[in-house]
């Protein structure tokens, strides 16, 4: 028998996500963004979860702003933590004290996704002194700057976008899927990855590989997951 990530459905591959997850969502816009992973998260009924995500650039973020209407979101780490001007679901969620926020600069998320996957034990990212950024945190002086060392962000699950994918994960990207989903995709557990079309191992030329498949224990077809609603 030959060796496949493939799964035939969302809901198979989103099944074991459970209550308190921490889960790792790619994308900078819904064009790049997992939708139909999340839609069988929806329905998954996975409770309390923590979400590292980027809302810069999106219009709308529907997934995720039902997951936080349906109140199934404890915690957001994000560097852009609402969609629009007025935020939606989460910042009503946030005002209600149903959610706690973690705002965290973008370059400082990718370096701790980046430390994860690399199995570094944490990165020292600039501060400026007297800023509760610090308090409570180891600090450097690093060329005469003031740095605070950050914990790799690491995940359960990722759930990530590419426009191709083969059947042993080997994933490459398109535009705007660039963003964060390459980076997450080393960063979790399990890595779970919706594709826009999937192929046998070989259809993707090698130097056009951004995502090895070591790092991908799962991969969907869009098309049919699309269609589950």
């Amino acid at each position: 028998m030959t060796f496949t990530k493939l799964y035939d459905t969302a809901a198979s591959a989103v099944a074991d996500v459970h209550d308190g997850s921490t889960l790792l969502i790619g994308g900078a816009s819904r064009d790049s963004e997992p939708t139909a992973l999340l839609a069988a998260l929806l329905s998954n009924g996975a409770a309390s979860l923590t979400i590292v995500c980027d809302f810069y650039g999106w219009d709308g973020g529907e997934s995720i702003l039902k997951l936080a209407a349906a109140g199934r979101i404890a915690r957001l780490i994000s560097p852009d933590p609402y969609v629009g001007a007025t935020g939606d679901n989460l910042r009503a969620a946030w005002d209600l004290g149903d959610v706690s926020i973690e705002t965290v600069p973008r370059a400082a998320m990718a370096e701790r996704l980046r430390a994860a996957g690399a199995g570094i034990g944490g990165v020292f990212v600039a501060a400026d002194s007297g800023l509760r950024f610090a308090d409570g945190r180891e600090t450097r002086i690093i060329n005469d700057v003031e740095c605070v060392l950050e914990p790799p962000l690491r995940a359960d699950f990722a759930l990530v976008r590419a426009a191709r994918a083969d059947t042993l994960g080997n994933l490459a990207y398109h535009g705007a899927q660039r963003s964060w989903n390459a980076v997450m995709a080393t960063a979790a557990r399990i890595t779970i990855a919706q594709a826009d079309t999937i192929g046998e191992p070989g259809a993707i030329d090698p130097e056009l590989v951004i995502t090895p498949g070591i790092y991908v224990n799962r991969v969907v077809p869009a098309p049919l997951i699309e269609k589950q609603g």
